[in-house]
């Protein structure tokens, strides 16, 4: 017995966002300055396709596990839960830079463990989770899931991205107008912070979440050490991951959700859809091509992209955090949050906004 899509009513439990945070760092990189350090720049306006004006960049003490720390202590500043109240920890980015300017990379102990000890709250479970840009999707499915079982009552999901060391990599070596790493020149640092708990308002919180994994097109996105310098890179073959049939996964995997529930899209009502941060026109793309395959016009999209560019794990969150600051999203609004990530990752969160102050 339901009362609404995914959530039951003999138990009538399910999970909000409590609170918000976000951390940007204070260096601002203008998209123009990025694109005149170039060895090879384009003859096209990359910032004008993209969007995007300028991005944040971290400072050299500024790592991925500083950018995590503020942002968690920026969630828990607006939260009513302190951090020996946090059941769990989960961390989600995909860069693990710690010590500062050495930018070591960390995999074990997880980050999770640091994070959780810097807040004071080391009676909490965690753990860290790694899937690509759907990173703070997967922990917030994971603690979704766990609050519903019972498992957990308040919980905390972060990321701290720094991830401009791959655009470093790509100005040096981008040659040709179809080089895998013009995306890495829309990248910029930033961090992100959930605090989750439980819920019994219908009126609020995740009506339903989920991800599925299309692994054979793993192929389209690939970071590693550069193959020409020292550091970090990200080869994407845009061409191919932006086709229509690529993009249309997400509604085709939501749709066959509601058919399993006997619901459909129309009858959502979303107020707003947030897709991931990549470019003003793959945004435009992912929603023309949605409403296409539904059948139904989707309500305008929310973007921070020409603020911020593409902060990975982060950048749906950074979306709903400046949209909730400027009053475009509302007590009682429902927003429909879309991933799309390397592997490839897709999926749908609903979403009913609460007292989410910031």
């Amino acid at each position: 017995k339901q009362d609404s899509i995914g959530n039951d009513t003999e138990f009538n439990v399910k999970s909000r966002f409590e609170s918000l945070g976000v951390f940007l760092p204070a260096n601002v990189q203008k998209m123009n300055d990025r694109i005149a350090s170039m060895t090879n720049p384009p003859m096209f306006d990359l910032g004008a396709i993209t969007g995007i004006k300028e991005t944040r960049v971290a400072n050299d003490d500024e790592d991925s596990l500083h950018l995590a720390i503020q942002a968690a202590k920026d969630a828990l500043k607006r939260s009513k839960y302190k951090p020996g109240d946090l059941d769990v920890v989960i961390s989600c980015s995909i860069s693990r830079y710690v010590d500062g300017p050495a930018h070591n990379n960390l995999f074990e102990p997880p980050l999770s463990l640091f994070i959780k000890n810097e807040l004071g709250a080391p009676q909490a479970m965690h753990f860290d989770v790694s899937n690509a840009c759907a990173g703070m999707f997967t922990g917030v499915l994971l603690l979704d899931r766990m609050i519903k079982a019972g498992v957990a009552k308040t919980g905390l999901v972060v990321s701290g991205e720094h991830i401009t060391h791959i655009s470093r990599t790509a100005v040096k070596e981008i040659r040709t107008a179809t080089d895998p790493q013009f995306g890495s020149m829309t990248v910029g640092d930033s961090a992100a912070a959930v605090i989750m708990d439980q819920t019994t308002d219908e009126n609020e919180g995740i009506d339903y979440l989920e991800l599925m994994t299309c692994s054979e097109y793993s192929r389209l996105c690939i970071g590693m050490p550069s193959n020409e310098n020292p550091g970090p890179a990200l080869y994407t073959i845009n061409a191919e991951m932006h086709k229509k049939d690529r993009i249309q996964l997400w509604p085709n995997y939501q749709m066959d959700y509601y058919k399993s529930k006997q619901a459909d899209i129309k009858t959502e009502k979303f107020d707003y859809v947030v897709h991931h941060q990549v470019g003003l026109k793959a945004v435009s793309n992912f929603n023309r091509y949605g409403s296409e395959y539904f059948q139904f016009q989707l309500p305008d999209p929310l973007n921070i992209l020409e603020e911020t560019g593409n902060t990975s794990t982060t950048s749906h969150f950074l979306v709903l955090h400046k949209a909730l600051k400027d009053g475009t999203l509302k007590k009682g609004m429902k927003v429909l949050l879309v991933p799309a990530a390397s592997g490839v990752v897709t999926g749908f969160l609903s979403l009913k906004i609460s007292n989410l102050g910031v």
